[in-house]
């Protein structure tokens, strides 16, 4: 198989993956905030977040370092500071990499022509501060609401890559296995 096949046979896999776990994310009205969350388990949420985090570095061509994965689960806030007693949540998952700093834009690039590839949209984006390598891209998915970034992290070589999800609510107690271990 030659690296053009290659390559198209990963954004097909890519984006079939994407469409898949997508489909169970969407709201029926995403731009009306008051909706039902979609409803995903928690690790389920976490698997597609490392999936998501994973396809960004193969596009990048970096490698993430496993421990230093960071998941973090907190509750859906409301714009008054509420929160619902139905245990809805917000996954904000991060995964970080060592990769020269002079390779930090290219990176960022690449993830961002990924992204935008997929239908996110950058609200973010820059390759240098003052003449050195800090690059960033933040993009979202527009129906979905997530949140995808790469960027550099500290001043070291390292490149952050994250995820953060929408409200999602856990699947009911009453939809899982019931019985005594």
């Amino acid at each position: 198989m030659t690296a053009s096949e290659s390559r198209t046979l990963g954004r097909i896999i890519a984006t079939v993956l994407l469409l898949a776990v997508l489909g169970g994310c969407s709201s029926t009205h995403p731009a009306d905030r008051s909706d039902t969350p979609p409803v995903k388990s928690k690790a389920d949420a976490q698997t597609w977040a490392q999936q998501i985090t994973e396809h960004m570095a193969r596009t990048a061509g970096i490698e993430i370092d496993p421990t230093t994965v960071d998941a973090l689960f907190t509750p859906c806030t409301g714009r008054n500071g509420e929160t619902a007693s139905d245990d809805r949540y917000v996954l904000m998952y991060s995964v970080k990499s060592s990769v020269p700093r002079a390779q930090h834009p290219e990176a960022v690039r690449k993830v961002r022509d990924m992204l935008v590839g997929e239908g996110l949209t950058v609200e973010g984006y820059r390759e240098s501060v003052d003449g050195k390598p800090d690059a960033l891209v933040d993009a979202v998915h527009p129906d979905s609401r997530y949140t995808a970034t790469a960027e550099t992290s500290g001043s070291g070589d390292r490149m952050y890559l994250g995820v953060i999800t929408p409200c999602l609510l856990p699947p009911s107690s009453s939809a899982s296995p019931t019985g005594t271990p």
